[in-house]
């Protein structure tokens, strides 16, 4: 079951399947939990489910087949560098900096008001 963190469920139940992968417990080519069984494991709808198995797909985990499932692909020089621990700070940095830009967007718009009211007397 995905915990409630802070963190998105779909990155928990990635970062699962991940760790299971760096300790061996599933090599390349065989065959990672499908939809159905992510949901059932971890009592999350579809859509967590598929953005799970889509994220071990853009980081290059696993690769999957119309009709017959998503497999553990065969590592890249790229992804062997790459920890879970390192995936899951990056990721945690990238939402720190999308916080700072919206914090300085707001900065730049209360500059902005208080230009504009002028000095008060």
């Amino acid at each position: 079951m995905a915990e409630f963190t802070g963190r998105a469920a779909y990155l928990q139940i990635a970062d699962e399947i991940k760790q299971r992968i760096h300790d061996g417990k599933l090599s390349p080519g065989d065959k990672i939990p499908s939809e159905a069984t992510l949901m059932t494991d971890h009592s999350v709808s579809r859509t967590v489910a598929r953005q799970a198995i889509s994220r071990l797909r853009e980081d290059g985990y696993v690769i999957s087949h119309q009709g017959k499932g998503s497999f553990v692909a065969v590592p890249s020089e790229d992804r062997e560098r790459r920890s879970p621990e390192f995936t899951q700070i990056t990721e945690h940095l990238d939402e720190v900096l999308r916080d700072v830009r919206k914090l300085t967007a707001r900065m730049d718009q209360l500059e902005e008001l208080v230009r504009q009211q002028g000095p008060k007397s």
